[in-house]
């Protein structure tokens, strides 16, 4: 028994430069999601407005994803994966709540909300997830540190985003609400993952809730009048890209997470806008907020880890 403490504490999943290496590339993943979404939306004809072709969009992404997550899995383990029968439910529980709920009501908050709201209100989910964690599945203490580490890591999500233009109006159930709702399902989730990983393969939970959620989101996307046009090599390409994001982020994700406590691996989420931001940067040329604003979201982004990571040693 002495043994097995040993090897986990040397596991390269739960030292801090493993935690910090693995979480940054899950991050910096669903950072490049960013352009590529918005490529993807002009290569298959999506409309900014066009909720339901969204909805069908990240619907195949996420089916894809699914598959490739199973498969992957399945050479790397030289074994067929499949969930074992008590795991269906929480597979179909996770699949509504990872994927159905969160982009559902992010996809709709999009619609009738600004992106500046909808960047802000979506940062919160790290806070979200670490609360929850603490007071509600308690499985870590909620200690002064950690929370203040939350509030400066938060603060940087808003120093990237801030833009009084984008600020103004009131808050709707249908914009600013369907974006808090899509925050709180994502905490939920990992929370869940937390708890479900104890009980089988976060490859597998990852793999199978995608293509339940991906199968739910298709349906609902193509009864609401979705249509996905401009099918070609390139845009094939980059859909297969976008669901091994979802497949490669979200299967470690759940691995670090079975392994650690929920806020040691949540903080590093706080990384997403800041790559967001470097990678539309690169890729689409969007400079409005590369300046001084990274700089210092990216100082309190670290502070904010930093101060996290410290109750937890």
């Amino acid at each position: 028994m002495e043994t097995k403490t040993t090897d986990k504490k040397k596991s390269f999943v739960t030292t801090g430069i493993g935690i910090g290496l693995l979480a940054c590339l899950c991050c910096l993943l669903w950072g490049s999601a960013t352009p590529a979404i918005k490529i993807g939306y002009d290569w298959f004809g999506i409309a900014a407005d066009d909720v339901a072709s969204r909805i069908l969009f990240a619907g195949v992404r996420f089916i894809l994803a699914g598959v490739l997550t199973a498969i992957f899995g399945s050479i790397i383990n030289k074994k067929i994966l499949l969930p074992k029968k008590e795991s269906w439910f929480m597979i179909c529980k996770l699949g509504l709540v990872q994927t159905v709920l969160q982009y559902i009501f992010f996809y709709m908050g999009l619609a009738y909300t600004t992106g500046v709201k909808s960047a802000i209100i979506n940062g919160s989910q790290t806070f979200i997830a670490i609360v929850m964690a603490c007071l509600i599945f308690r499985y870590e203490k909620l200690t002064v540190t950690k929370l203040i580490g939350c509030l400066v890591g938060f603060a940087g999500v808003i120093v990237i985003n801030f833009d009084p233009a984008g600020l103004t109006g009131g808050f709707t159930f249908k914009g600013e609400g369907a974006i808090l709702i899509a925050a709180i399902a994502y905490a939920l989730s990992s929370a869940l993952v937390k708890k479900y990983s104890q009980k089988e393969s976060p490859v597998v939970l990852s793999g199978y809730q995608f293509i339940f959620g991906g199968i739910i989101m298709t349906v609902v996307g193509l009864l609401m009048g979705g249509k996905l046009t401009g099918w070609s090599v390139p845009s094939v390409l980059l859909l297969t890209y976008m669901a091994l994001i979802s497949s490669v982020a979200y299967s470690v994700w759940g691995i670090l997470l079975k392994n650690n406590p929920v806020g040691k691996v949540a903080v590093y989420s706080f990384t997403n806008p800041i790559f967001s931001v470097i990678l539309s940067f690169i890729f689409l040329g969007e400079t409005s907020t590369f300046g001084w604003e990274l700089i210092v979201a990216l100082a309190l982004v670290c502070t904010g880890i930093f101060l996290v990571n410290k109750v937890n040693e």
